[in-house]
């Protein structure tokens, strides 16, 4: 039971004093009853709502015989955030699984990123999810699936049925940047894949111009939080290419820099120009 919800009360032997019509958990997840006086319903089952009732009824009358309907769920939601077409609160109908409230929030957007991301309060459990953890603190459970699986219908078990005020996100796809001297630049969204490697971005940037110096490149990666100096990791994709060398997975927000061959490189200055310049490029999805 939950706020806005509605229930019909029938009490043997007490309908004139509590008449049996309906009576809505008021925004603080109050009701008001005759006799019973006012408390507190939200979050309470229907046995554990009679429970209540009855031995606030028994100064009245012995062992009260009680049944309580739910006539209107109106508490039954689902919050849908992040990269969808109409993000915001939910009222379920009926049993309805994770794809069908994706559906609710119009879908998931072009930039959505690879995972959805599922959090359940304490009173129902944690998510029947392999992935799924619980906070310590708050007790509440939090697991992700695939969109693309999810919407593939790939692996069933993921559509899970959603349960009142579970709340579903869908992350931005994170973006690697390739600029420099190659034929592409731009920013590539991680639509489906978490990281890619550097010769697969190489790939997406179409390969590299004739004047690129690419035992010379290397990678700006951000510091968690978004502050701080970027931390520079030097790649020689000559290397890379000849299988001399290990691929490099970049990650999200990572920018792949291929200097020109006659451009000297490793300044906080350049540096800075490098970052200026991916944040004006085009952002292209694969």
């Amino acid at each position: 039971m939950g706020n806005g919800d509605e229930i019909v009360i029938h009490v043997v032997d007490m309908e004139d004093e509590i008449p049996e019509k309906p009576v809505r958990i008021d925004p603080n997840g109050d009701v008001d009853i005759p006799l019973a006086g006012r408390f507190h319903a939200n979050g309470l089952t229907l046995d554990q709502f009679k429970t209540e009732l009855a031995s606030r009824l028994t100064k009245f009358v012995n062992n009260p015989r009680i049944s309580v309907n739910l006539t209107d769920e109106r508490s039954r939601s689902v919050t849908i955030t992040g990269a969808v077409v109409a993000p915001g609160v939910r009222q379920l109908q009926g049993p309805v699984r994770l794809i069908e409230a994706l559906a609710l929030g119009g879908g998931a957007k072009a930039e959505a990123g690879p995972r959805v991301i599922i959090t359940r309060e304490q009173k129902w459990g944690k998510i029947p999810l392999p992935d799924a953890t619980v906070d310590p603190a708050t007790g509440t459970s939090t697991a992700s699936v695939s969109l693309d699986d999810l919407q593939a219908s790939r692996n069933p078990s993921e559509n899970i049925l959603m349960m009142p005020n579970d709340s579903v996100y869908v992350p931005k796809a994170e973006i690697v940047y390739v600029v420099g001297n190659v034929r592409k630049s731009g920013g590539f969204q991680l639509s489906t894949h978490p990281t890619i490697s550097l010769l697969q971005a190489i790939a997406l940037a179409e390969g590299m111009d004739k004047d690129a110096k690419p035992e010379s490149a290397r990678i700006l990666r951000q510091p968690q939080g978004g502050d701080g100096k970027p931390k520079v990791i030097p790649v020689n994709i000559s290397l890379v290419m000849a299988g001399k060398a290990p691929d490099v997975a970049l990650q999200g927000n990572d920018i792949l820099d291929v200097p020109n061959s006659g451009v000297k490189s490793g300044s906080r200055r350049a540096i800075e120009a490098i970052i200026q310049a991916a944040t004006g490029v085009a952002v292209y999805r694969f």
